[in-house]
């Protein structure tokens, strides 16, 4: 007689990703209730339900029940297919919501994962897609994950209204390698990209100079490069920001980034994105006190 699969149960909305994620790499059901019961609009998002959607197509022999008040989810994991997928992200949400729990499956998959996101590129609230790749996947490659990993920005869309596209691609890796890291070294180099779209290109150098400003006082070794897409590629609504990188002597990283807001100028974007980075050195230090969205690809395959 077989035994009753347990099925593992949390009630909120909060780390909603990480509880599907691990699910998935565990093989074990997990039901998800009182999501967001108290709230005027209770249930879930449509940013949520879209991610749960791109799960479905990332795997084969899912299944997922979402009751019909959306207050609660059922997920029965199938396993990691990979292949070829095009998901369409709602413009609530930039791409980076949707990328995250991807780059933590794909390399688990049972064949390459190739993976084309269409929605905003980068806004204030997830990971930019130039941060994940110059980040994130980078981090990857600790344990062991690096030939034929790559991030393409084909096109970049700022918000409201996106139309943007990023194209995704992993390997399979049969056993990741451990990883020993003791020591976060001092830092060497800091490169960043300065990116604009649907406005001047001298936005871009605005907000390079400006950034120079603050962190040629601190570090002579810095590469700010110029990113200005037109036409087609530059999406559907204007805008601009400036992702940074600051690397250390033992391969630790570092970022921040700004994206543009309405009546702020380029200068005072780069400077938040320079100041912040500044804040995120000097709290390296802790663990604890790094942000948890920067952690969560290491943390996983730890």
């Amino acid at each position: 007689m077989s035994q009753p699969i347990s099925i593992l149960h949390f009630s909120g909305h909060q780390y909603l990703r990480h509880r599907l994620v691990l699910s998935i790499l565990s093989g074990k059901p997990v039901r998800i209730d009182k999501i967001r019961t108290d709230d005027k609009n209770p249930g879930l998002r449509d940013y949520e339900v879209s991610l749960l959607r791109l799960i479905e197509r990332v795997t084969n022999g899912t299944v997922i029940e979402i009751s019909v008040t959306g207050t609660a989810i059922l997920l029965k994991p199938g396993i990691i297919a990979g292949g070829s997928v095009t998901h369409d992200c709602p413009l609530s949400r930039s791409i980076g919501y949707f990328l995250e729990p991807v780059v933590m499956l794909a390399p688990f998959a049972k064949k390459p994962m190739q993976l084309t996101l269409r929605g905003i590129t980068s806004d204030d609230r997830d990971l930019s897609a130039d941060l994940i790749r110059t980040v994130t996947l980078p981090h990857l490659q600790l344990f062991g994950i690096s030939e034929g990993l790559e991030l393409r920005i084909k096109k970049r869309g700022s918000a409201p209204l996106g139309g943007g596209e990023v194209q995704f691609l992993c390997p399979i890796v049969k056993q990741v390698k451990t990883l020993n890291f003791v020591d976060s070294g001092k830092i060497k180099r800091i490169r960043g990209i300065a990116h604009a779209v649907r406005v001047s290109p001298q936005f871009s150098n605005r907000m390079i100079e400006a950034s120079r400003s603050v962190l040629n006082r601190y570090i002579p070794d810095i590469y700010l490069y110029s990113d200005v897409y037109k036409g087609e590629d530059s999406g559907k609504s204007p805008g601009y920001a400036l992702s940074l990188l600051a690397e250390s002597t033992t391969g630790a990283m570092h970022s921040a980034e700004a994206v543009s807001q309405p009546g702020v100028t380029p200068e005072d974007i780069a400077l938040t994105a320079s100041r912040a980075l500044l804040s995120e050195m000097l709290a390296a230090a802790n663990w604890e006190s790094l942000p948890h969205e920067r952690m969560d690809s290491s943390l996983i395959f730890i």
